[in-house]
């Protein structure tokens, strides 16, 4: 699959997620703090929780139902009670600001990362 367009810059604002599905697969489109594009997948590792719906500080993103915390780059968890991480998938902006995310492109750190 090629990278599909979700949304645009001007309809994320910084520090704000967006829920998409593409093919099925649920994932989270954020825009951080300094503005740059993430997609990661939209299940927290800890339980069954959108993370669309959770807090982005910085260049991570907290789940609003028990407070793991990710880091949107690498997908990694960075605090209890999750420590698996979640998938990050490839995102790129289009110079007409359209957002693009490619779930075939997957950028999840390995186990011995993680």
């Amino acid at each position: 699959m090629t990278a599909v367009a979700v949304t645009t810059l001007d309809q994320l604002a910084p520090n704000a997620t967006l829920r998409v599905v593409i093919d099925g697969l649920a994932i989270a489109v954020v825009r951080d703090s300094e503005g740059a594009v993430h997609a990661i997948g939209d299940r927290c590792s800890h339980g069954d929780v959108s993370l669309a719906d959770g807090f982005v500080e910085g260049d991570q993103i907290e789940c609003w139902a028990h407070g793991a915390r990710f880091d949107l780059n690498t997908g990694q968890a960075l605090r209890l009670p999750a420590y698996e991480p979640v998938p990050v998938f490839e995102a790129r902006v289009a110079e007409d600001g359209t957002i693009l995310v490619d779930p075939d492109i997957t950028l999840t750190p390995t186990a011995e990362e993680a």
